[in-house]
């Protein structure tokens, strides 16, 4: 076990010694998207029916391959200044801590997002709801270089400690930077059982350099996220809710594509307002090239809470025995009288 631990070490130290000039590091993601929407595209801030909408998130992956990947994410986003018309401006913050490896390699991320909502042709069943959002923020990585083991460190077999082998190779304990992102999403009501939403966004937008290396010109940089998505909500029977969805995110060199469906069955009913039913959820999703996930959980009183767990399908899988990732998350949606009221609808509450 301690000679595999050090192999794993000396693996991640030759990994970064290698290609930190030319690195690309990538942004987090999470099976349950639809629970992390600030995640995924800032123009879903205030996107909700109710007045505040609280959530957070857990994720453990690849225990069975090395030291856990841990990701914690918990976010708020309300309504602000609402209009006679029904037009908004939301705004919301997004926290999320994402930490790997043994020397600890976390990423701490803070966003403020604020959000604009336009609606066109409002009724009782339908309406249009066009959103533009912008978010801001500050992130700090950082990794802990006394848990790291370097060559230099091995004289005839024999451990040596306290190498100098991180200065030459210019590394320091942590970085901070600022973060900007933006988006846009349209999403309508076509009548009182059908809706949807479409979403692109951009993260990153200003390219910063996260290099943990010292030298002042690393091109190691955080490269442009883009985003794309699709979501409705489909009542297709008296208590059986469909949410279909796909997900596309791009950044660097990589790429991924989640498609798949929720099934939502209303346990008891509360006409009219399903954020605040009692119901139970599973879903079926295949994230390309990766994993086969499944995603269930229950909702009562505004309160969601769900758990997700992927299945690797990738190369890695004889490695991993399928083992990919477990998530649970929670969200709470405090009702608005206004919506009671019936005097504000938003369309589609998919993401």
């Amino acid at each position: 076990m301690i000679r595999r631990n050090i192999i794993s070490r000396l693996g991640l130290a030759a990994a970064i010694a290698l290609t930190a000039p030319a690195a690309f590091a990538q942004d987090i993601h999470f099976t349950q998207f639809d629970m992390t929407p600030l995640v995924i595209n800032p123009a879903f801030t205030g996107m909700f029916d109710g007045q505040v909408r609280a959530g957070a998130i857990y994720r453990n992956q690849w225990a069975s391959v090395t030291v856990p990947y841990v990701t914690y994410g918990a976010s708020v986003d309300l309504p602000l200044f609402i209009e006679r018309n029904g037009d908004y401006l939301a705004t919301g913050l997004q926290l999320y801590k994402d930490q790997a490896g043994d020397a600890n390699l976390s990423n701490f991320t803070g966003m403020l997002s604020v959000a604009y909502h336009k609606f066109f042709g409002q009724t009782e069943h339908s309406g249009a709801d066009l959103a533009v959002g912008m978010q801001a923020g500050y992130a700090q990585k950082s990794i802990d270089l006394s848990k790291l083991y370097f060559g230099d460190e091995y004289l005839n077999g024999t451990f040596v400690p306290a190498t100098s082998q991180e200065y030459h190779l210019g590394l320091g304990n942590s970085v901070n930077y600022y973060l900007v992102n933006a988006g846009i999403s349209f999403s309508q009501s076509t009548s009182d059982k059908f809706g949807y939403v479409i979403g692109v966004g951009a993260n990153n937008l200003n390219q910063p350099n996260d290099a943990i290396e010292k030298k002042q010109n690393s091109q190691t940089g955080l490269d442009m996220r883009y985003t794309g998505e699709i979501g409705a909500n489909w009542i297709a029977g008296e208590r059986l809710t469909l949410r279909p969805a796909v997900l596309y995110q791009s950044q660097a060199t990589a790429s991924e594509i989640i498609a798949g469906n929720e099934f939502r069955y209303e346990v008891s009913n509360n006409p009219g307002f399903q954020n605040f039913s009692t119901a139970v959820f599973l879903g079926g999703w295949y994230r390309t090239g990766d994993a086969v996930m499944i995603t269930g959980g229950v909702e009562f009183k505004g309160f969601r809470i769900g758990v997700g767990y992927d299945y690797n399908v990738s190369d890695l899988n004889t490695s991993s025995n399928g083992q990919g990732g477990f998530e649970i998350a929670v969200r709470y949606i405090a009702p608005n009288p206004l919506k009671f009221a019936n005097k504000r609808t938003i369309p589609c509450s998919r993401f």
